[in-house]
């Protein structure tokens, strides 16, 4: 025994999945197309470009941020690309000129905080990593800085942080006072034999 549904039938149009565009990554203008296509095979798979193309995708991108000086996005692009080629350095003074350009940014604030996390420079991370939080319009943006966020604090639970050598080193130190320390009266004698 069925009971009629109190619902009207669907039509298939209903029934249709719902499309979901597709977020094409928009790049500014003074990238050249080689470089948008080397760009989008480093964020699909960033060990895929070989060092050749790294060194060419990174001279394009320096041409295009001098022509573009004070287009933060652009500085962010060339950072990421740094950090790919292993110049984290460079990187990171790319991403900090971004983060003076625009601050209120979330992509700006969120690679810096990224950036300084795999640097482990834990204590900055949290702190680009929240302003980006707090930046966040949409949720996925939200998400992954939550994420960003949660990664670093287990970083500083777990003492991987730079400078976290210090808390093991002051163990030898203190240790090297119980064993290694001399009475004055020694080290006396051995100033004394010196002479």
């Amino acid at each position: 025994m069925t009971t009629p549904s109190t619902f009207p039938a669907a039509t298939e149009r209903e029934l249709a999945p719902i499309p979901v565009p597709t977020a094409a990554l928009s790049f500014p203008p003074s990238i050249p197309e080689t470089a948008r296509v080397q760009l989008m095979r480093m964020f699909r798979a960033p060990n895929v470009l070989d060092r050749a193309e790294r060194a060419d995708l990174v001279a394009q991108l320096r041409e295009a941020v001098t022509l573009e000086p004070e287009v933060a996005e652009l500085r962010v692009i060339l950072g990421m690309a740094l950090c790919v080629n292993y110049d984290a350095q460079t990187a990171l003074e790319e991403l900090r000129i971004a983060c003076k350009l625009d601050p209120d940014s979330y992509i700006v604030q969120l690679k810096f905080g990224e950036l300084l996390m795999r640097l482990r420079v834990c204590g900055q991370a949290a702190e680009h990593t929240q302003l980006a939080a707090e930046l966040a319009v949409t949720p996925l943006q939200a998400e992954l800085a939550r994420r960003q966020a949660a990664t670093i604090r287990t970083m500083q639970r777990e003492g991987i942080e730079r400078g976290g050598y210090g808390k093991v080193l002051n163990v030898f130190r203190t240790a090297r006072g119980w064993f290694g320390r001399r009475s004055a009266e020694e080290q006396n004698a051995v100033a004394v034999s010196a002479q």
